[in-house]
């Protein structure tokens, strides 16, 4: 294995005081937090590392925790680089300058199952009957414990604590002539959400759960395959979208054009269930799903709010910039003026580093400033795409009256967050959901200091995607999932090392969950 173990091992020290302050919620930002991205391409005359690196540029939104990437030249061993950080963090010219080859991929983090530790960063590298691979995962398996104990009992050793890790052994000791048939093996034992991208000393594979709650497409570059979480990563790359990969397959690629690319079934997909908040908040605007532009359904869902809640008002602004579209339908659905009454900090992101209580109870400002001279006698209208504490409402609520508005309304793209999600986004406990807390939305209005509040019913939300309400995942909004769940945080941290997990499940001190 060609590569930067001893890096590895530097970075590995520092790895517990950045999982408790991860998991304690050192983002004020009142949203589940997100996926993971992948990408992969297979173009023997191209810098692979380099588009690589491009690519998960593109796809940072949906993880910033970790990258890493992987290639092959052909050789039994893999080259390799990952670390914690972002992606402009974790690469430069060197790094990419060792990592040769024609096939290439890439991964960018947030932990779901697994900590943020070095040993848990991705692509993960495994030996297997079928000699080294490299594997990227994006969902969350619900089964992670029980297979994790039928590995442990088959006398497997497990370094991380992952579940990408218990997928990557299963892979490597799974019977097989060839990866299809050890997927084929493997996927019906896989209970949850799960994108893969996989490199082989010869082949770029992907695959996908058979219910596609997570994306994954196909594109090509000069003739060449691309794989990718996004179609937004394709185009920063300059590859066009090709397709999907659809629920259940599994596509081999060791070529050019259409005789290097082959497609099995890996797992029949009897139920399609996609992850609405791909369509509400997690994926880029300029993304296209189900030939759906994200953009556009955003927009038409602040359309169908306006419908449904046509408060009086003297203008609408929306909490950028996720919710930027919607409030944009949702004032020219009213024929409201729209204007941009909070002012975000572009350069703030996630920090390790505490603030003092003073910074602590500026908390929102720190990432938003309430402009008064848009608000300053106003009856506003302000749109978000969800409320999942509420954490973040209230603050924002009270900046819009400090800055003068005299009414704030508050309108909410998608239904009440009910559920926690167990299929690969990392949300509050459900004791936690605000609006699990308050059943009546009245008294989460209240709550939040808005003169009032509606959301997005579920049939509205589904009618501004236009496609048929049974192709979603739906559990975050009615508790009932494609698959059978029972996990909570503790599960998501039973691999862990036990100190780890005692500090990760406690709150900081003036922590806000």
């Amino acid at each position: 294995m060609q590569g930067d173990a001893a890096g590895q091992q530097a970075g590995a020290h520092d790895s517990e005081w950045l999982l408790t302050d991860e998991l304690r919620d050192d983002d004020p930002m009142d949203r589940p937090h997100e996926a993971c991205g992948l990408f992969g391409i297979y173009a023997p005359d191209m810098d692979v590392a380099r588009v690589t690196f491009f690519g998960l540029y593109a796809l940072q939104h949906r993880g910033q925790e970790s990258a890493g990437i992987v290639t092959t030249t052909g050789d039994p061993d893999l080259r390799e680089h990952r670390r914690i950080g972002l992606v402009s963090q974790v690469f430069n010219e060197d790094s990419l300058r060792g990592l040769t080859g024609f096939a290439a991929i890439g991964h960018t983090r947030y932990s779901t199952t697994g900590s943020n530790r070095q040993e848990n960063v991705q692509p993960l590298l495994a030996d297997g009957t079928l000699g080294q691979f490299a594997i990227g995962h994006n969902g969350n398996l619900t089964n992670t414990l029980t297979l994790h104990a039928r590995l442990m009992d088959e006398g497997e050793i497990l370094g991380a604590t992952s579940d990408t890790e218990v997928i990557a052994r299963m892979l490597a000791i799974a019977p097989g002539l060839t990866y299809v048939d050890k997927l084929r093996h493997v996927m019906p034992r896989l209970q949850g959400a799960y994108s893969l991208v996989i490199l082989t000393p010869t082949e770029l594979i992907a695959a996908r759960d058979p219910f596609g709650v997570r994306p994954l497409c196909l594109g090509q570059i000069n003739g060449h395959w691309v794989v990718a979480s996004e179609t937004c990563a394709l185009d920063t790359v300059g590859a066009e979208f090709t397709r999907e990969v659809e629920p259940g397959e599994v596509v081999v690629i060791n070529g050019d054009g259409a005789e290097g690319l082959r497609s099995y079934q890996g797992q029949r997909s009897v139920k399609r269930a996609t992850c609405l908040f791909e369509y509400i908040y997690f994926a880029r605007p300029d993304s296209v799903m189900m030939d759906r532009s994200l953009y556009l359904a955003r927009q038409r869902m602040g359309m169908q709010l306006a419908a449904e809640y046509p408060v009086d008002a003297d203008v609408v602004i929306g909490v950028p910039d996720s919710a930027t579209p919607a409030a944009a339908g949702y004032a020219a659905a009213r024929g409201l003026p729209y204007a941009d009454g909070l002012i975000k900090n572009r350069y703030i992101g996630r920090t390790f580093i505490q603030p003092d209580q003073q910074m602590r109870s500026l908390g929102v400002k720190m990432k938003f400033n309430a402009l008064s001279a848009v608000l300053k006698g106003k009856r506003v209208v302000m749109i978000d795409d969800s409320i999942v504490r509420g954490t973040t409402s209230r603050p924002l609520v009270q900046s819009l009256r400090d800055a003068g508005a005299t009414e704030v309304h508050l309108g909410i793209s998608s239904p009440p967050f009910k559920w926690p999600c167990y299929l690969g986004l990392d949300v509050a406990r459900r004791d936690e959901l605000i609006a699990a807390r308050l059943a009546d939305v009245a008294d989460i209005g209240r709550e939040i200091g808005a003169d009032s509040i509606h959301y997005l019913s579920l049939d509205g939300l589904v009618k501004a995607i236009d496609l048929p309400g049974d192709s979603f995942c739906v559990g975050c909004f009615t508790g009932t999932y494609p698959m059978p769940v029972q996990m909570d945080l503790a599960d998501k941290l039973a691999l862990e090392p036990t100190r780890v997990r005692a500090d990760a499940e406690q709150p900081l001190a003036g922590a806000s969950l």
